[in-house]
């Protein structure tokens, strides 16, 4: 076991930096595309993945496991979504107990209108804040913490 590692007070302070800094950013892009389109982040996200798939559609399992949503969670969103008209649901052809989340006609014109709002707010609130270096250090990091935490789930998942 060992004893625990505190941080040093300057790993605190970064520390708290990205917390305060994630969810500010988070809850500030999901408040603009609120107020311009009707639509949270984690509705927009769904709708990008929609949108990047061949057929405008995936599976919700697979839908899931790409927007790190739980099943339940995700299939509540999909409900609110469906009445809205963004999406709907199918069932899966290969398997009658799958089912499949479809971006609609209207939800496709929802995401074409907001895809520049989400851009903007993502360029003014992180891209152009940093430095072009700063950046690309903060996308190397996260993405070696992002590749640590998929890989610990997926072990978890197989065993």
């Amino acid at each position: 076991r060992g004893m625990t590692r505190w941080l040093t007070p300057g790993q605190q302070s970064y520390w708290r930096a990205y917390i305060a800094a994630t969810e500010l950013l988070q809850d500030r892009l999901s408040r603009e595309l609120q107020a311009a389109h009707g639509l949270t982040l984690a509705d927009y996200e769904i709708l990008v993945r929609l949108s990047e798939s061949s057929d405008k559609q995936l599976r919700m399992s697979q839908l899931a496991d790409v927007t790190l949503s739980s099943r339940s969670r995700l299939s509540h969103q999909i409900d609110r979504m469906e009445k809205a008209g963004l999406v709907r649901r199918e069932a899966c052809e290969s398997d009658r107990r799958g089912a499949n989340a479809v971006l609609t006609e209207h939800g496709w014109q929802v995401l074409v209108a907001a895809a520049p709002t989400h851009v903007a707010g993502v360029r003014e609130h992180l891209v152009d804040v940093l430095s072009e270096k700063e950046f690309a250090a903060l996308g190397k990091a996260l993405g070696k913490v992002a590749e640590h935490l998929l890989d610990d789930s997926r072990a978890a998942a197989a065993g």
